[in-house]
């Protein structure tokens, strides 16, 4: 019968469908749209240098060429996501990031109001340093009967994990998949911008604590107050169960690991800050020349680059290097390193290949002549705007524009090329553009209906959308204004 005919929703098509339709259409528009050239210093278009060329379409046999052709361009960060993704890999086998967060939350039993903040602060550092998200999804049950127990309710569990995990990644300090990214398709250092981001990150955490902790409590005094007061029975069920056997052990052996990755990541970030171009401490270059003229150790030692002068290459050998030690410590036998190593990959081969495929949406615009086109009717648009305000407004057009490409990594690829180089136009570094693409790609997902980790998170513990969406949305305009005033004085002052 009509009525019993389910009608097919709309569905959103996946990122690398996108962007193979927005390959195609622009292929078309090189038909359509006038050929030109800037005159470039630096790998920066002069202002006012722009010049109509011969026109150079670009067909299907172009179109089809395109991903494979961008995956030339990058195959740098290509490699180091793969070889990251290994070593997350093994680190995930080891259980020893949960065991952490297992530990703290057992320790600070009693103390759950200081827990709040310490457990956020935890998941903030994830999503800054390597993007947690999916993995989150596990903290859940080892946290969430424990702020019951103290008087919460499932939504502050939600909240402390999923928006300290969140902010993190807006605020992504050393997010490889973000700025990392970003920054190589801008064609500047990991270390550009990275005081700003680090204000970002903090200014973000704050706002979010002080939102979870000002909720929590009202519901800690008035239970009546949770928004899931009339379903408690339901969202709560799920965490009654005694999961402590589930728990993993914070061993010796997992503590190790920790200490190793947490070494890992604050020696990339301090191998990619340009301390002697940006802020004359030459201490790493005089260390590193004092290394290589050692007899005998220089030469063991190999060419070796100091530190502030790292870039993909070298962090890919970081954490190649970091994840055959983790696995060893550990007491994984070789095989079982090398499978870990795989499986990892795999996990991450996704973005490996949404790298090539969004590369090939600014191949298509380069070799049809459109993007310094496009650029020019960037600098006239944008001849009237200050720049100091650019930054916010690029945040601002990226975050309705993850919904059409919800794919962080796709997002840099696809956009980058075009929105850094009109940055040029207005004096604005590189940097503040690659922030508000990181900070627009995660703002979206704190709302967003199509995000699989929200949507994880909320089905796990039964909590209406609508009244998440209704809850939620002070905190995300909360975060549109931080992100902006940040943007601006960063790019006013530092």
């Amino acid at each position: 019968m009509e009525e019993n005919r389910k009608q097919k929703k709309f569905k959103m098509p996946t990122s690398f469908t996108t962007i193979i339709i927005l390959t195609a259409v622009v292929a078309v528009l090189t038909f359509l749209i006038p050929a030109g050239q800037y005159e470039y210093r630096d790998g920066t278009p002069v202002a006012g240098t722009y010049q109509v060329v011969d026109s150079n379409p670009q067909g299907l046999w172009d179109v089809l060429k395109a991903p494979v052709e961008g995956f030339k361009g990058a195959i740098d960060i290509a490699l180091f996501v793969l070889v990251l993704g290994g070593c997350l890999g093994i680190i995930f086998e080891t259980k020893a990031i949960d065991a952490a967060l297992a530990r703290v939350v057992t320790r600070l039993k009693g103390r759950e109001k200081i827990l709040i903040p310490i457990v956020m602060g935890i998941c903030a550092i994830g999503g800054t340093s390597y993007g947690m998200a999916e993995e989150t999804i596990a903290f859940y049950p080892i946290l969430i009967p424990v702020l019951l127990a103290a008087g919460y309710d499932v939504v502050t569990g939600v909240m402390v994990v999923f928006l300290g995990a969140g902010v993190g990644i807006v605020g992504g300090i050393a997010n490889p998949f973000s700025v990392g990214i970003g920054s190589n398709l801008a064609g500047i250092s990991l270390g550009d911008g990275i005081i700003t981001r680090m204000i970002l990150f903090a200014a973000c955490l704050i706002f979010a604590i002080f939102f979870v902790m000002r909720y929590a409590e009202k519901v800690r005094k008035d239970p009546s107050k949770s928004i899931v007061y009339d379903i408690r029975d339901i969202t709560d069920a799920p965490f009654k169960k005694n999961t402590d056997s589930e728990i993993a052990e914070f061993i010796p052996k997992r503590k190790k690991v920790i200490v190793i990755f947490g070494c890992m990541f604050l020696l990339m970030i301090i191998s990619i800050i340009p301390w002697g171009s940006k802020f004359g401490i030459h201490i790493f270059e005089n260390f590193h020349k004092f290394l290589s003229g050692i007899p005998v150790l220089g030469n063991i030692l190999g060419h070796t680059i100091p530190l502030g002068d790292w870039f993909f290459t070298e962090m890919t050998m970081l954490f190649l290097a970091g994840a055959v030690l983790i696995g060893i410590v550990y007491g994984f036998t070789e095989e079982k390193i090398v499978n870990l190593f795989i499986c990892g990959c795999k996990d991450i081969l996704s973005v490996v290949l949404i790298l090539g495929v969004a590369k090939g949406l600014s191949v298509i615009m380069t070799d049809g002549f459109i993007i310094d086109t496009i650029l020019h009717y960037g600098e006239l648009l944008l001849s009237n705007i200050t720049g100091v305000i650019f930054p916010a407004i690029a945040y601002i057009l990226y975050i309705p524009m993850s919904l059409l490409i919800p794919s962080s990594s796709g997002l840099h690829t696809a956009t980058i090329p075009i929105l850094a180089p009109l940055g040029d136009f207005l004096n604005v570094g590189r940097e503040f553009i690659v922030m508000a693409c990181q900070a627009g790609s995660e703002t979206m997902n704190f709302i967003s209906p199509t995000q699989a980790v929200l949507i994880g998170a909320l089905t796990l513990t039964n909590i209406p959308y609508e009244r998440w969406l209704k809850h939620i949305l002070p905190f995300f305009f909360g975060i549109i204004a931080i992100t902006c005033v940040v943007l601006t004085f960063g790019c006013k002052f530092l």
